[in-house]
């Protein structure tokens, strides 16, 4: 048995959420032949409810760099901010400029009136629905795994970091940050999956396109990056298949001999 993780935008499906229909036959088949397919995501769990998604038939996810795991719709891990660690976050960032959103199991809490420059957060909000909470209703005890938030020509990010000792900092061209506990990752998220279920590395296929999945296709045996995908990406993959629309999953799943 193989366990085969795909990140989202860009992999399985683009910037409009359209799904090939390539890559819903290749990944229900890869599970018809006895093998695991996972989503593996920097976001968080409540944003990736998506019922098109979940149609397409995933064994479980990996959400928020690492820090969800789910199988069969029951939780096998979590990780999450302390209360000390959200309020001391919040202070550092306004502080420097920096408009943020927090990012759970949950919720999403954010003031969309803070990006007046990023129509990102505008989409995010629609999407999210009732899922989407303003920064108000953030108090201690809320379940929070990461968080977001854009740089502006204002902002002192080195001190940032030096505040955020204990965050990771993954950058986005230095326009917005994903901001993660330390040693977190989409890696991290497979290694623990891969000790919870037993599962050989050799036995481990990762599919991304973008940055962020870096640490995820650099420590699998078989990491894959879609013909569309960042050419820093693609020199450290073991295969670079095709582009999302031109049926970059299910060629590369072929490829291996999956399906």
């Amino acid at each position: 048995m193989k366990y085969v993780f795909f990140d989202i935008d860009h992999t399985l499906w683009d910037s409009y959420e359209n799904i090939p229909e390539s890559t819903v036959r290749a990944i229900r088949k890869l599970r018809e032949n006895g093998h695991a397919a996972y989503i593996n995501t920097g976001r968080s769990r409540s944003n990736t409810f998506s019922k098109k998604l979940w149609d397409i038939g995933f064994d479980g996810i990996i959400a928020a760099c690492g820090c969800h795991i789910e199988r069969d719709g029951q939780i096998l891990y979590e990780r999450l901010l302390t209360d000390e660690q959200i309020a001391r976050s919040r202070k550092v960032l306004f502080e420097n400029h920096m408009p943020v959103i927090y990012e759970g199991p949950e919720y999403h809490y954010m003031n969309p009136e803070d990006f007046p420059f990023d129509p990102f957060v505008e989409r995010l909000q629609k999407r999210l629905g009732d899922l989407a909470r303003p920064l108000d209703e953030l108090t201690n005890g809320c379940r929070v795994n990461k968080f977001s938030a854009d740089i502006y020509p204002s902002t002192d990010l080195d001190l940032v970091r030096n505040k955020l000792f204990d965050f990771d900092f993954i950058i986005y061209d230095m326009r917005v940050t994903e901001i993660v506990l330390k040693g977190s990752g989409k890696s991290k998220g497979i290694e623990k999956l891969m000790e919870l279920e037993g599962v050989d590395i050799d036995d481990v296929y990762a599919i991304g396109d973008s940055i962020n999945d870096m640490d995820m296709i650099d420590y699998v045996r078989h990491g894959i990056v879609m013909g569309n995908g960042d050419d820093k990406l693609k020199a450290v993959a073991e295969y670079v298949t095709d582009d999302l629309d031109k049926d970059g999953v299910e060629k590369a799943l072929m490829h291996y001999g999956l399906i």
